[in-house]
Parts: C-alpha cells; sequence; structure tokens
C-alpha cells in the first residue's frame, strides 16, 4: 500500500535543484564541530572573559555546555521527524505557520552572514598579527578577511565532497591538536610546579565585591557575562542538521552528530580552560594581552608551540568560517527553493555537474563582504560582530524550543531519534538556560549588537509584506511535499546504484 503524502517533507524539488546524498556520521559530526570550534572561539573570547568575569568566569563553560546541550537534543528530535535543509526555518514554517517559518529563517540568515565575518576577522586582527609580528590595521584586515572569505566561497562552490573532506581533516587537526596541547600543558606545568588550581577560583582584575551580582535594568554582573564565553562558542551545531538533504540517514546520523559534538567540545575545552587558567599567573596582567591563550602556552611550552598552537587556531578558523559558509549557502537555496528568498529564481538552482549552489554562494559571498566593508572600519569591530553572533543564534534557539514545547503533542513520528521520558526535563533545562542568556544582552555594551539585529528585522520584515503584498498569504504557504520516506528511499537506492 502506497504511503500517504505528508506535509512535513521536502518540497518537490524542480528539476536541477536537488542535491547529493554523500555525508556520512563523520562528516556530519565534522561539520556540527567545525561550526562550533573551540579553538577558535576560546582562543577569541577567553581574553573578554579575563576582563569582565576574571578567570573565575571559566565555571560558566559547564553551565553553558549542559543547556547548550539540552538545546541540542531538541534539535536532534526536530531533525530526525523533519530531516531537510533549512533547519529551523523549515520546522518553523511546517509546524507553527510559513510566516513565522520566514521570519526564523531571516533570522537565521542574518547569523549566519554576520558570524563568518566575526570568525575570519580575528585571523587577519588578532592571529596573524600575533604570529608574523607586524601591527593590525583597518585596511589590512579588511583585505585579509575579504580573501579568506573568497577563498572559503570558491571551495564551497566547487564541491560539497572537498569542502566537508577539508573539514574532516581540519576537525582531525584540531581535536589531536587540542588534546595534545592540553595533555603538554598539565604535564609541563607539573613538572615545573607552574599550576596554580587556586587561580580557577581568583577573580583579578574583576573586583571581588558584587561578583555574583546579576546587574540591573542596563547592565549585566561580573559572573552573568562569562556565559558569553559558552554561549559565542558553543553555537552552530545546528549547522548538521541544515546539510540534512546531503546526509545519509539523516534522520538517525544528526541528532548522534550534535550531540556528540557539543559533549566531546564540552569536556574538551572545559579541560583545555582548566590548563589555560591554572598556568595564568598574574592575570590582571595576562588580561592586557590580545592574545591571552597564546601567551600562556609560549610562556609553559615555548615559542615553538605557542607558535604550533597559533597555526591550528588558524586551520580551526578557516574550517569553522568554511562550514560557516556552507551552511549559510544552504540556508539560502533553501528558502529560494520555496520561492521565498530575494532573487529566489537564480539563487535556487543546483550544478549538474557540481551539485552544489553555486548561486547561492555567490550571493552569500556578496552579502558577507558587504558587511566586513561596513564593520572593519569600526575599533571594536571584533566585540560588535562576536556580540550579534552570540544574540542572534540565542534568538533562534529560543523561538525553536518554544515551538517544540508548543508542537510536541502533534508532531510527526521518528524513526530516528526521540527524547522519550527525558523530553520533560529537557525542554525545562532548555528554556531556564535560553532565558537566562537572552537575559545577559540587556547589558548597555550590547547596544550596537542590538542594532544590527533591529536593521536586518526591518529588511526582513520590509520583505516579507513585500510577498504579502504581491502573492496574499496564500502565497507563502509551503509548496506540495513529497513523501519524506520515500524521497529518503529513492536517495538511498539511487546512491546505491
Amino acid at each position: 500500500m502506497e504511503a500517504p503524502e505528508s506535509p512535513l517533507a521536502p518540497s518537490a524539488a524542480p528539476a536541477g535543484t536537488r542535491m547529493k546524498r554523500e555525508l556520512g556520521l563523520y562528516a556530519s559530526f565534522a561539520v556540527a564541530f567545525g561550526f562550533v570550534s573551540i579553538a577558535t572561539g576560546i582562543f577569541t573570547t577567553y581574553g573578554a572573559v579575563l576582563n569582565s568575569s576574571g578567570p573565575r568566569g571559566i565555571w560558566a563553560w559547564p553551565v553553558a555546555v549542559v543547556g547548550q546541550t539540552m538545546v541540542a537534543l531538541i534539535f536532534g528530535a526536530l531533525a530526525a521527524r523533519i530531516p531537510i535543509s533549512g533547519y529551523a526555518y523549515q520546522w518553523v514554517s511546517r509546524l507553527a505557520n510559513p510566516i513565522l517559518g520566514w521570519l526564523t529563517g531571516w533570522i537565521s540568515f542574518a547569523f549566519l552572514v554576520v558570524v563568518v565575518v566575526a570568525v575570519d576577522y580575528t585571523i587577519a586582527a588578532t592571529i596573524l598579527p600575533e604570529l608574523f609580528g607586524y601591527a593590525p590595521s583597518p585596511a589590512n584586515c579588511w583585505v585579509i578577511t575579504a580573501l579568506v572569505m573568497l577563498l572559503q566561497a570558491i571551495l564551497v562552490a566547487l564541491s560539497t565532497k572537498a569542502t566537508n573532506r577539508v573539514n574532516e581533516v581540519a576537525v582531525t587537526v584540531q581535536i589531536i591538536g587540542m588534546i595534545g596541547i592540553t595533555v603538554l600543558l598539565f604535564a609541563v606545568g607539573a613538572a615545573l610546579g607552574r599550576l596554580d588550581f587556586t587561580q580557577l577560583f581568583a577573580t583579578a582584575p574583576v573586583a571581588e565585591a558584587g561578583y555574583w551580582d546579576f546587574g540591573g535594568l542596563t547592565e549585566a554582573g561580573p559572573f552573568p557575562l562569562a556565559f558569553l564565553l559558552g554561549a559565542f562558542t558553543i553555537v552552530g551545531f545546528e549547522s548538521a542538521a541544515n546539510l540534512a538533504e546531503e546526509t545519509k540517514n539523516p534522520e538517525r546520523v544528526i541528532p548522534r552528530a550534535m550531540v556528540q559534538a557539543v559533549v566531546a567540545l564540552g569536556v574538551l575545552g572545559m579541560l583545555f580552560l582548566i590548563a589555560v587558567t591554572a598556568l595564568a599567573g598574574d592575570t590582571a596582567e595576562l588580561a592586557e594581552s590580545a592574545t591571552p591563550v597564546a601567551t600562556v602556552i609560549t610562556s609553559v611550552l615555548g615559542p615553538v608551540v605557542g607558535k604550533i598552537l597559533l597555526v591550528l587556531v588558524v586551520i580551526s578558523i578557516f574550517s569553522c568560517g568554511l562550514v560557516i559558509t556552507l551552511s549559510g549557502t544552504r540556508l539560502i537555496w533553501a528558502m529560494s527553493r520555496d520561492e521565498r528568498f530575494p532573487a529566489w529564481q537564480l539563487l535556487r538552482r543546483v550544478s549538474r555537474t557540481r551539485h552544489t549552489p553555486v548561486a547561492a554562494t555567490l550571493g552569500y559571498l556578496v552579502i558577507t563582504q558587504a558587511i566586513l566593508a561596513i564593520f572593519s572600519g569600526t575599533s571594536d569591530a571584533l566585540f560588535v560582530l562576536f556580540s550579534a553572533a552570540t544574540l542572534l543564534p540565542a534568538i533562534i534557539y529560543a523561538g525553536t524550543v518554544l515551538l517544540y514545547i508548543v508542537k510536541r503533542r502533534s508532531l510527526p513520528a521518528s524513526a530516528g531519534f526521540t527524547l522519550g521520558r527525558w523530553e520533560v526535563p529537557v525542554l525545562i533545562l532548555a528554556s531556564v538556560w535560553l532565558v537566562y542568556e537572552l537575559l545577559i544582552f540587556r547589558d548597555v555594551s550590547f547596544e550596537q549588537p542590538r542594532l544590527y539585529v533591529g536593521i536586518m528585522l526591518v529588511i526582513g520584515i520590509a520583505y516579507l509584506v513585500y510577498l504579502l503584498a504581491t502573492r496574499g498569504r496564500r502565497g507563502l504557504t509551503m509548496p506540495d511535499m513529497a513523501d519524506v520516506d520515500r524521497t529518503f528511499d529513492d536517495d538511498t537506492a539511487s546512491a546505491s546504484r
């Protein structure tokens, strides 16, 4: 008996708009891990935590890991039921309504075009100057970042398989490198008698008085600000879900990949933070360093290992930007396939020879280069970019978790992954974490990131109004769907021929 059509499956894709399934479990894990990239996140934000929260701030990390693991579990449950490129955009569109889904997709797009600039700008602004001993300037940071983004876009446009092979190698190098450096820090630090675990609970250069205060209406206390280390670093694991239509057995593979990535980087990241902080020495002096992690490693393991770390971080950041570019182009392609993104007629096309959305990749590159040009002239470009790239996913996660809470009784069945009896505890923990995280952004220091979010929302709402005016509400309903199981069976059969 033929299975009935499901309203939750991928669009019946027009010719030239379908991609090839070629990603396995490790490739999916590498996508999630590569986007999160603990080497990138910790290296770039550890100094900010020292200045806002002192070394004691690292204890916010395990809390953030637990919170984001709960979010990853919920995303896994949704990805197992609706394994379609576009992740939250698709889920909200099909489970709530297309207008909310479109807004979710637009916010996700606003995140993915700013976070790649934030990540790649770090290479030019902090790492290469430290590695080669030159002074960074707005001009050379702009040029270097633009070239890095161009290289990532070219690779993504040329081949998904080659992109994922590069990312798999980079992630493997990052994991081995981070484990090796962490073990060396503990071993050499102990041999030299430099490990000081009392540093893990010190606050300098932040005052002890009022350290645990939550803060006022427009400012967050010292310890709450420390959560930004985990909140910025542990994002992007959902990128694995954004490549669902290029993944084999996505309803089983993607949930495992996302959760495993968050847990693995959470454990490894905490050990690395403990090692660096226990060897930090004078934390008030260290907080003044542009690259405090490199400063600690160089002082303990010598300049050669310090340089190796910087090379490792460059590899990690490039991998991170590569995965972000991959995810961003897939979101643009997915929204264009549903005729909901500007210039969708062009951006929904998939190359018949390369099986990649070349036009969407070019569109993504143009937009990210424009954002780079806008932000590169500001003196605190990195802080603004990173803050915006932390606020936007928190909004996406909160909206998606709320959707799950409201619609969990009516979700389609899943043969791949379910929360089972742990569903309610997971939802409670995820909700508490996300509300707390969003409240941190009331701090006045996040005024510019909030402005970016506001501007992008205004642009998105203006386009949404245009869509409603030209098509009407009926024109925003999701296109006719094919049965998801039949689609997967067809893809699997084709792949095995």
